[in-house]
């Protein structure tokens, strides 16, 4: 038993501990609440190319990884495959298609990494190659120069001295849109005068030949997307140019032409995009702004009309559209309702004349910005709109691409 003696010094002992940890503690530093910061999926990959230099970028944001590689030449256009494995680079004036690997596969479940990013082996050399569209493990890509398709299948692309096939259905060289068909058909462009508009649409097979001859012709056609079973074209209603309308083809070789709102103009919507997930087709052009395209009722009514939008994009996922506007704003629309869900400044007021612009790109958690007076791609929370980070690419990105697959699930 203590003694009250003991008792007293064992209470002072106590009292004086306490004194010095309370003391201590006033003056630290004030502790702070741990922030839980989100994170870009794991597997989700970015591509960058650059206006004057040979370099590709590949920006790994869960990690913040740059990687540089040396490209054959500057200001090559990127689109991701629809596999999400590969990104095709296309060099239109230098008349080459390359193909970059990311060395990541799906296997629904999970993702594995079958090996280090790098180029593929396949490549295409048709003229002036220009537009690309991928179904499936297809790519395909339309040649301006001559008019021709250049096609290749996913299995081929890490073949040594693999080459995308040509596909040659007669048509006269233009700047040309062309739409694959689930069936294995495609719907194609076409024109009357070598390097003039296209004008009407054909539904051809893969070996050219003709199925389905243009029923409805039109005006100035540019901008397409596909849904599997219709295929949606930009244009003018006629060669007069005086107003404007989207055609609708189906894979069965009936056409229709949706004209666009009262009011709309001598405009075309020039940009046709297909969201996957929402099952819904967006015309786009810079004048007039985003419009939903209901080929169910065959009306087109609007998401955003103004004259301020540069850059329309569909997310990753193709749930929400995104506009970014001149004034550096961004809005996020919900595309199974059409609805705003949060718009907000992201960068600095662009200029108009700006020769290259800000590039906008998004997977479901993240906003992505190339900025070419910058080198940086800017990543946007889309919760909050906050930049969390700033990844440094090169010295004048002007293209971005993303690839890869929004899961963190590994095969382990």
């Amino acid at each position: 038993m203590l003694s009250k003696n003991n008792f007293k010094k064992a209470a002072l002992i106590v009292a004086a501990a306490a004194a010095f940890a309370a003391c201590k503690k006033d003056s630290a530093q004030p502790e702070e609440t741990p922030t839980i910061t989100a994170r870009e999926f794991k597997y989700v990959r970015l591509l960058t190319s650059d206006e004057t230099s040979n370099k590709l970028t590949l920006v790994d944001p869960s990690t913040s990884a740059v990687t540089a590689f040396d490209a054959k030449f500057p200001l090559a256009n990127l689109y991701a495959t629809s596999s999400g494995r590969y990104a095709t680079v296309l060099y239109g004036a230098q008349n080459l298609v390359e193909v970059f690997d990311s060395g990541l596969a799906s296997h629904v479940d999970h993702v594995d990494v079958l090996n280090n990013p790098k180029w593929a082996n396949i490549t295409a050399t048709g003229i002036k190659p220009t537009h690309f569209k991928t179904k499936a493990n297809e790519s395909l890509i339309f040649n301006d120069g001559d008019g021709t398709l250049s096609r290749a299948v996913e299995s081929d692309f890490n073949t040594a001295g693999a080459k995308f096939a040509t596909v040659n259905a007669g048509l006269l060289p233009h700047h040309g849109a062309m739409a694959q068909f689930t069936n294995g058909t495609y719907a194609v462009t076409s024109t009357a005068v070598s390097g003039a508009s296209p004008n009407r649409v054909l539904v051809i097979d893969k070996t050219g030949k003709t199925v389905y001859a243009s029923t409805l012709e039109i005006g100035a056609i540019h901008g397409n997307a596909s849904d599997g079973t219709n295929a949606v074209f930009g244009g003018f209603s006629s060669s007069a140019a005086t107003a404007g309308g989207v055609l609708v083809v189906k894979s069965t070789g009936e056409q229709r032409l949706i004209p666009n709102p009262d009011g709309f103009g001598a405009f075309r919507l020039a940009s046709i995009y297909y969201a996957e997930s929402a099952k819904k087709f967006i015309g786009y052009v810079a004048t007039k702004g985003a419009y939903l395209i209901d080929i169910a009722t065959d009306k087109i009514t609007p998401i955003y009309s103004g004259a301020d939008a540069f850059q329309c994009k569909v997310d990753f996922a193709g749930k929400n559209l995104l506009i970014l506007t001149l004034d550096g704003k961004l809005r996020v629309y919900d595309l199974t309702t059409g609805t705003l869900k949060k718009e907000g400044s992201v960068i600095s007021a662009t200029s108009s004349t700006d020769t290259y612009k800000p590039v906008l790109e998004a997977t479901g958690k993240f906003a992505y910005i190339a900025m070419p007076a910058l080198g940086e791609v800017h990543q946007i929370n889309l919760s909050t709109f906050a930049v969390t980070a700033k990844h440094k690419v090169s010295a004048k990105p002007v293209r971005l691409a993303i690839f890869g697959f929004e899961s963190d699930a590994s095969h382990n």
